[in-house]
């Protein structure tokens, strides 16, 4: 693992605890020698965790639509900035720039780019971890859905657990760094099998 993509928001939120939290991933990928992908923003947590992983001498690299450029003012202090076209070739390129994804709270925004990476895994496009830095208790909602869809069968309990939940950013990055993804029987292998 190299390059680590951070999914967040373009707010701080309400919380102090989140701002600590970006920082705290930040400085941990600099001093794990771990490049940061981000979405080059320059507001919200998007820049505690650049600024954090930067003021570690870490090495940063934001994708930014050309449409937002102004609206998340690129951060012009970033290793590398690449300026894309749309928001669907920022998820494109970030995925292929990382080998790991993580997700710290965000809105609609961030949990579209993590619930991606998520379909992209299931659906064997990529074979890269994903998982949630939970600080604060932010993303128990959230899990309680996956839960939830799981128990409805919208969800296979093995693509669930694909999703690694921490609430501490050391053991997150481990165990994203071992992480062998678990394969389950797709829905229309099963449906083709009931048919014959």
């Amino acid at each position: 693992m190299k390059s680590v993509a951070v999914f967040c928001g373009s707010s701080v939120g309400a919380r102090s605890e989140y701002i600590a939290g970006a920082q705290q991933l930040g400085r941990l990928l600099a001093h794990e020698n771990l490049r940061l992908v981000y979405g080059g923003g320059n507001i919200g947590l998007m820049r505690e965790v650049a600024d954090a992983c930067l003021a570690a001498g870490g090495e940063v690299i934001g994708v930014i639509p050309r449409l937002i450029v102004d609206k998340e003012i690129a951060h012009s202090g970033v290793t590398e900035l690449i300026i894309v076209n749309s928001m669907h070739e920022r998820k494109a390129r970030m995925a292929e720039l990382s080998d790991a994804f993580v997700a710290l709270p965000g809105g609609f925004g961030t949990i579209d780019e993590l619930f991606e990476i998520m379909t992209w895994n299931q659906l064997d496009i990529i074979s890269k971890p994903a998982g949630l830095l939970n600080i604060s208790g932010f993303f128990d909602r959230l899990l309680d859905y996956i839960n939830h869809a799981v128990a409805e069968k919208f969800v296979r309990s093995e693509h669930a657990r694909n999703l690694i939940v921490e609430t501490d950013e050391a053991a997150l990055l481990q165990k994203l760094s071992t992480f062998a993804p678990t394969r389950a029987e797709k829905w229309i292998d099963r449906l083709k099998l009931d048919l014959i």
